[in-house]
């Protein structure tokens, strides 16, 4: 048996009012989601400029992303607390403020210190979209909302390294930070004028879930640091990492305990229990990891092997972004024929076979021949993403809807994290195993390997005219080669284990309710 639930919010057609509220919301939405990925590819320049080691840089993104996995979950209460249109708004203003600091900054610790200013306003602007769609579009129409909403969950992250490769390389790294300023001023005027006014319910604040708050905000930010700093620290064998897993561990284990027995949680976790919400955030997660996994993997791969600039890894990078122009508008009419469950089969299997693709790589792969990858996984991740969006939120009150769209992003962000934190892990183990394996194989090739050392001594002397130098520059070449193919061999085995994440989700889609074309679904 079956039970409808209830649609509560807007029943009547949007106005044009609504709409831009809505744009107001993922104007918002986008820039958010772009920052998170919209360093990566000028944090050499940004090192530079501001005298940091590659270390210390990480922390400019890391610093980020810690701050916006803090304040996500927080949004369906602070909206309560303060009004949506005032909550959201300030956020806006506030994240453009950074934005501008984060380009005047001219050390690392300022830095740092606005890109999580950045994080922790930005994190709000993101579950905001999806509330403001499900208060402003009545059932009917929320597909449409659903459909653009995914513009900014899927493609800004891949149009944030091109646009950070492009910026630096023809203006400067500072560009990519003035970028908000001209869409944040847009989105706050859209939402000032979109949103209604909404009194202030600052009585929350009084015997609020502060524990709850106070343990998730340091579980969450010791689970990102270690998720994002742990391979570069060498795991467990850094204190720090040790120490901030076993704080997230605790305060993590501590949160779900009170959020469990408050009778009024911060974030209402009771709605994991429901087959939408539960089952679409396990398959965010999954989409999390493999979306920023391959995005990771793309871009680096194409720095170390064939060398390519900032901007020409942007020109292949952008190809998972711009396929999804054609895409989206289709979403609505799709989604209004077909059911969820095989519009996420088919996105994953579409996505799988992408990857797959790129699982033979050679010396000789270069940008070109990984756009088709590219390109189908651009058409695959709306199909996945925006179905699960639409079944978790879809017919719930105004802060479950909230609570959520948190939980949605929340997984997504940490599949994200966990999926970069284990292909980096993996690249740099089965590297190691290759290089093994081949330096196993030149050495039982004696007789060729010796051929190669004269040619390669033959030249060096030629060059020189030192015997000894030339002899251990031709073996430094030949290790060079031996560990450059170990290398391109690891990334072919991530892209394998991506593909075959994917393939596991194909079957994982039985977690989700059945639900109907449209967005209805069932409650069992």
């Amino acid at each position: 048996m079956t039970e409808a639930i209830p649609f509560i919010g807007k029943t009547t057609d949007a106005t044009a009012r609504d709409w831009l509220a809505i744009a107001g919301g993922m104007v918002g939405c986008f820039m958010a989601i772009l920052d998170i990925q919209i360093t990566n590819s000028s944090l050499a320049q940004i090192e530079g400029a501001i005298g940091a080691s590659v270390d210390e840089g990480s922390w400019i993104a890391t610093a980020y992303l810690i701050a916006e996995i803090i304040v996500i979950p927080l949004t369906g209460w602070l909206s309560t607390v303060f009004g949506l249109q005032r909550y959201l708004s300030v956020s806006t203003m506030l994240f453009v403020g950074f934005s501008v600091a984060c380009a005047w900054s001219t050390s690392l610790p300022e830095l740092i210190l606005f890109r999580a200013g950045q994080g922790f306003t930005g994190g709000a602007l993101i579950p905001a979209g999806i509330t403001i769609i499900n208060r402003h579009l009545p059932p009917r129409q929320q597909t449409v909302g659903m459909a653009i909403f995914g513009v900014g969950v899927t493609f800004a992250p891949a149009l944030g390294p091109t646009i950070g490769g492009w910026l630096t390389e023809n203006l400067s790294w500072h560009y990519i930070f003035y970028l908000n300023i001209i869409p944040g001023i847009v989105a706050i005027a859209l939402q000032l004028y979109g949103l209604h006014r909404e009194k202030m319910q600052l009585s929350e604040l009084v015997g609020g879930d502060w524990w709850g708050v106070i343990t998730m905000a340091v579980g969450l930010g010791a689970a990102t640091v270690v998720l994002e700093e742990g391979q570069r620290r060498e795991w467990f064998g850094s204190p720090l990492i040790r120490d901030l897993t076993l704080v997230a561990v605790i305060s993590l284990l501590f949160f779900l305990i009170i959020e469990f027995t408050m009778e009024k949680p911060v974030i209402n976790l009771r709605l994991l229990g429901r087959r939408a919400v539960g089952g679409g955030n396990f398959m965010s997660g999954i989409i999390g990891a493999v979306s920023y996994g391959s995005i990771f993997l793309v871009p680096v791969y194409l720095a170390q092997v064939p060398r390519y600039s900032a901007m020409q890894i942007g020109a292949v990078v952008m190809w998972s972004g711009l396929p999804q122009l054609l895409i989206f508008p289709l979403m609505p009419f799709l989604m209004a024929r077909i059911p969820p469950r095989p519009m996420v089969a088919t996105g994953s299997l579409i996505i799988g076979i992408s990857c797959f693709l790129n699982a033979n790589l050679t010396a000789d792969t270069s940008g070109s021949e990984l756009m088709l990858p590219q390109a189908l996984r651009a058409i695959g991740f709306p199909l996945f993403a925006i179905p699960l969006m639409t079944l978790a939120t879809t017919g719930l009150p105004p802060r479950d809807s909230a609570d959520a769209s948190s939980l949605t992003n929340i997984f997504r962000n940490l599949g994200g994290s966990i999926g970069i934190a284990l292909l980096a892990a993996l690249t740099q183990s089965r590297e190691q195993v290759h290089f093994a394996a081949l330096a196993e194989r030149v050495s039982a090739n004696a007789d060729r390997t010796s051929a190669r050392m004269e040619q390669l001594t033959g030249l060096f002397m030629s060059r020189s005219g030192d015997a000894g130098s030339a002899h251990g520059q031709a073996v430094a070449m030949l290790a060079g080669q031996v560990h450059h193919q170990a290398m391109i061999m690891a990334y072919s085995d991530a892209f394998t284990a991506l593909g075959y994440m994917m393939l596991f989700s194909i079957g994982s889609v039985f977690i989700l309710p059945k639900g109907k074309p449209g967005g209805a679904m069932a409650r069992h």
